[in-house]
């Protein structure tokens, strides 16, 4: 049974949510603001969270900023169409994907089921060795690692995947949509905002200069590629 966190300060939106995630088997833990999602997470083991925003004493962009500093976890922020400037800011410091209240109950079902099925995957031992290289960068598939000239990586679930689909495909442009769909697994609806912030942030982690790339490419107007070849 996989436990999920939901962090919201309007009791109403967690009951709701209790009742859509209760119903397809997952265990609900409850938090009223960032500093008691903290408290929660040292103490149980969770496989996602979902964060609200504005909440008082910790919002969800502080409480995200720490829980990133110890924890891949799948992080979707519970965001007002009001906070797009929080959305982006959410995505840039370590947030995996966003619902925007008020939401459906069968696209929040879904994006849960989908994050769920990421992250549990990627630590997942059962898939035989793959090892992707190129230039510095090794992606072992088998042991979910990354290094960099020989420097373990930290990615997100997210990060991961965009990872491995460019190293899978070196050469290759892929646009932005065709990076939705198969990272997130979901539609691509006014993805490319959530598709920019991931790559500005895996090449902050993977680029010696992230502003001037040598691996991760825009082609323009087309998408992106990785390099074949490079090293740094």
């Amino acid at each position: 049974m996989y436990t999920i966190l939901v962090c919201d300060d309007e009791k109403d939106i967690v009951s709701a949510i209790e009742i859509y995630l209760s119903a397809e088997g997952y265990r609900i833990l409850s938090a009223g603001t960032g500093a008691e999602a903290l408290e929660i997470l040292e103490k149980e083991e969770v496989h996602l969270v979902l964060m609200d925003i504005m909440m008082p004493v910790m919002d969800g962009i502080a409480a995200t900023v720490k829980i990133r500093r110890d924890s891949n976890v799948p992080i979707l922020f519970l965001t007002a169409k009001s906070e797009s400037g929080d959305k982006i800011l959410g995505l840039n410091i370590g947030a995996d994907d966003y619902i925007t209240k008020p939401f459906d109950p069968m696209e929040l079902v879904a994006r849960v089921r989908s994050h769920l099925r990421r992250y549990t995957t990627l630590g997942s031992m059962d898939k035989p060795a793959d090892v992707l290289t190129n230039g510095g960068i090794e992606l072992d598939d088998s042991a979910k690692t990354v290094t960099v000239d020989g420097e373990v990586v930290s990615l997100t679930p997210i990060e991961y995947s965009m990872l491995r689909l460019f190293m899978q495909h070196p050469g290759q442009v892929f646009s932005i949509k065709q990076i939705y769909s198969q990272v997130w697994n979901e539609t691509p609806l006014g993805s490319e905002n959530a598709v920019a912030v991931h790559i500005r942030h895996l090449r902050e982690k993977i680029e010696i200069t992230p502003s001037d790339p040598r691996y991760i490419k825009v082609v323009w107007g087309l998408g992106y590629k990785m390099e074949k070849g490079n090293s740094i």
